[in-house]
């Protein structure tokens, strides 16, 4: 498999603490505002962002939650394979707050216009934000794009990126692979 580095530890440091700082400005001390990580892969970015949050600025009791979409997936019958829902973990009104959505990785839109039929489930917020580490920009189905972003990158139909936490994997990186190659 040909693996290209697109990320390491470092820069990905670099670009949470980013984010991080941009959340802040935007949302003061959060009293108005809720987290959501989108399951599965945008959980552990939602985590460390939370993290920073805590540690660096001492903002504790951000309301957060991590929420599946796995049912609200316009392809989810699609498919010959079975699918699992992850568990909502969802003890957080969402009605007339500010959302900020967290995923790992923008692609086509798809996912994340699952998770904005989901989150109707838990109320109407005021607002919806969008937060990516990586968009690829030129691969959208559809016309959403991020408020916060890590990093762009254009990566061709036949490429895959792929997001490596050390919580997972070992290390805190992304990649570029050729799905050819998997």
């Amino acid at each position: 498999m040909s693996n290209r580095l697109l990320l390491d530890t470092k820069e990905i440091q670099i670009i949470l603490n980013r984010l991080a700082c941009q959340l802040r400005e935007t949302h003061q001390d959060f009293s108005n505002s809720v987290l959501i990580g989108v399951q599965p892969r945008g959980t552990i970015l939602a985590k460390r962002l939370l993290s920073i949050l805590e540690e660096e600025d001492h903002l504790h009791d951000i309301a957060n939650g991590f929420l599946d979409i796995t049912f609200f997936r316009d392809d989810f019958r699609r498919t010959e394979k079975v699918l699992s829902a992850n568990k909502n973990l969802m003890d957080v009104s969402v009605e007339n707050k500010k959302v900020v959505l967290i995923d790992d990785v923008l692609y086509t839109g798809r996912s994340v216009r699952a998770a904005l039929t989901a989150i109707d489930s838990y109320g109407r917020p005021a607002e919806i934000e969008l937060l990516t580490l990586i968009d690829r920009r030129f691969s959208r189905h559809l016309p959403i794009q991020p408020d916060y972003l890590g990093r762009q990158v254009d990566a061709i139909a036949d490429e895959k990126v792929l997001v490596h936490w050390e919580e997972e994997h070992g290390e805190d990186a992304v990649y570029i692979i050729n799905k050819s190659n998997e």
